[in-house]
């Protein structure tokens, strides 16, 4: 048992829950398409963020220390991937039947796990806080996985709920472009927030 386990998954919940790239594209695909056609992004989500955070306990994160400059490469191309995906959100098409395509794919989202600027920063930030070097640093990062795996499942999953939820009030065509554009917005928003 880790000895900080509760601070660790306060904090982590946190992280996950608050407005971030993953969590307003998941609110997007939810509320355009639905969950079982978000299934691909939130698992996408999960298993790329559970891959990151494995990665940072054993492999990066003395990388990040010693070389800084990964993070604000990190950081810009984040922030590329996201103007991209803000205008393909905003800009996209109905098609006949009432859908649009869903332009967010299972490997989009696990690759930008490792390009998300919010993402690798609260991964440093966990695995710096709560990962003990010696004999307990095995231990340690476990824990860490394991809680950060388990928060973005439940933040992606609630974020997709939520988009859902608010597809009730769809009433037309207008409303969705609108929800759309704010979506857009809102990753911009997020955008802003990495320089801040």
């Amino acid at each position: 048992m880790h000895p900080e386990l509760l601070l660790l998954i306060g904090i982590s919940l946190s992280l996950g829950f608050t407005p971030g790239p993953n969590n307003t594209v998941a609110a997007y695909s939810g509320f355009n398409f639905g969950i079982r056609k978000t299934l691909p992004l939130i698992l996408g989500v999960g298993f790329g963020y559970t891959a990151l955070i494995i990665s940072i306990n054993f492999v990066l994160i003395s990388t990040f220390k010693n070389y800084p400059i990964i993070q604000e490469i990190i950081r810009v191309l984040g922030t590329i991937f996201l103007i991209y995906l803000s205008y393909k959100i905003s800009f996209s098409k109905i098609s006949s039947d009432g859908r649009t395509e869903n332009p967010v794919k299972f490997l989009d989202k696990f690759i930008f796990q490792f390009i998300n600027p919010k993402g690798v920063m609260a991964g440093v930030t966990l695995s710096s806080n709560f990962v003990e070097q010696g004999e307990n640093y095995l231990n340690h990062s476990i824990w860490v996985i394991v809680v950060c795996s388990i928060t973005a499942f439940l933040s992606i999953t609630s974020w997709t709920f939520l988009g859902k939820f608010l597809r009730k009030f769809a009433t037309n065509n207008n409303f969705i472009k609108r929800f759309n554009y704010a979506m857009s917005l809102l990753l911009i928003v997020c955008i802003i927030g990495f320089y801040i």
